[in-house]
């Protein structure tokens, strides 16, 4: 059953999410989306971004439901993977959109995980000043989080998202059943977004995933529209209130500062989501330390990604390099990072007091070192 859930900019219906089972309503939605701007489908042209794996599984199925629906359709796939997520990417994009002959009433269609949708969003956002652009996400990451509320952007010398732009979507399409072809590691490295969501703004879901622990990891796809309904309820909440990340929004950055400087350093080795794990346990840590969370709850948001196959302690690090690599995180603020702790399960807060001793700690804390493994 297909629900429907209204996004709103700076108190203004902006645009919808789409939880559904299927890509049968695509071009209906597009139609509607359409209608509501005055640019009717049949008069635009529409191109579907995508990587090479996407490609493969979803790319000629949606072109071909566009076929006879718009004025051209065309797709351009680049290779899979974060090191793609680059402005040569980009630059790639610009070069197939100018030599189609696409304008700014023309369409971009963004298929794929969150690499395909930063980079096609930021894309849009720049490409003519400004081209409208649908979120079709599939992947749980892209779902949960970064296909909601329009931030775009790509890496800069392996910097995450140093280039970027605010530039809202028309439109989220989110066919659920993609979920189900999804490997293991992809559809577990998502779930690290969906656990923040309970974490950082609503106890009741972080406790709804623990009673739905087994039919989660069985992807039962009506308790995965659930999950994810409720999730993206948590982001619509932020995102509504902050739409450019004033204040409030940050708090969707908890797990981000440490886990985007162990991504840097393992050099993209470890999927996103399972950075973020390792840095929420980390953030987790430091909340325990300052007596904001009992120990009992440190160790059960700890254990909790357990079950979903998140690591909660990496070897092969430094922990002295992850610190610096902090302090290259565009998060800072003062030349201080503002840092998201936990106050209880469900309230996050910012706070830019955290200092290098207290990093240095939580770091230590989800280090596996050789030591660690002869005791």
């Amino acid at each position: 059953m297909s629900e429907r859930m209204p996004i709103l900019y700076h108190g203004k219906p902006c645009y919808d999410i789409v939880f559904t089972q299927s890509f049968d309503d695509l071009t209906a939605e597009l139609e509607t989306v359409g209608e509501r701007d005055g640019k009717s489908l049949s008069s635009r042209r529409v191109c579907i971004l995508t990587d090479s794996k996407v490609d493969e599984l979803y790319g000629d199925q949606v072109l071909s439901l566009l076929e006879g629906k718009c004025l051209k359709a065309v797709k351009y796939a680049f290779p899979n993977g974060e090191e793609h997520k680059t402005l040569d990417t980009v630059r790639g994009i610009y070069e197939f959109l100018i030599r189609e002959g696409f304008d700014r009433k023309d369409l971009l269609l963004a298929l794929g995980g969150g690499v395909v949708g930063d980079t096609a969003g930021f894309t849009a956002a720049t490409y003519l000043r400004g081209i409208d652009f649908v979120q079709i996400p599939t992947t749980l990451l892209a779902q949960t989080d970064s296909s909601i509320g329009g931030k775009t952007g790509v890496d800069f010398d392996g910097y995450k998202n140093m280039v970027g732009a605010f530039w809202m979507p028309r439109l989220v399409y989110m066919n659920l059943s993609v979920l189900q072809t999804l490997d293991d590691r992809q559809f577990y490295s998502g779930f690290a977004e969906v656990m923040k969501h309970g974490l950082i703004r609503d106890a009741g879901l972080y406790q709804w995933l623990i009673e739905n622990m087994y039919e989660i990891c069985e992807r039962q796809p009506d308790v995965l529209q659930k999950m994810l309904f409720r999730s993206c309820s948590v982001k619509k909440q932020v995102v509504e209130k902050d739409p450019t990340e004033r204040g409030e929004r940050a708090l969707l950055n908890y797990g981000h500062t440490i886990g985007h400087a162990i991504e840097k350093y393992k050099n993209f080795e470890l999927l996103h989501g399972e950075c973020i794990a390792l840095g929420a346990v980390a953030a987790a840590y430091i909340s325990w330390k300052r007596n904001l969370l009992s120990m009992e709850e440190y160790y059960e948001i700890r254990d909790m990604y357990v079950p979903f196959q998140l690591p909660i302690s990496i070897e092969g690090i430094d922990p002295e390099e992850i610190l610096k690599l902090t302090k290259s995180d565009k998060k800072m603020e003062s030349n201080r990072i503002r840092f998201v702790l936990l106050k209880r399960i469900g309230k996050a807060v910012l706070d830019n007091t955290v200092t290098d001793e207290e990093i240095l700690g939580a770091v230590r804390e989800i280090y596996f070192s050789d030591e660690d493994a002869h005791e």
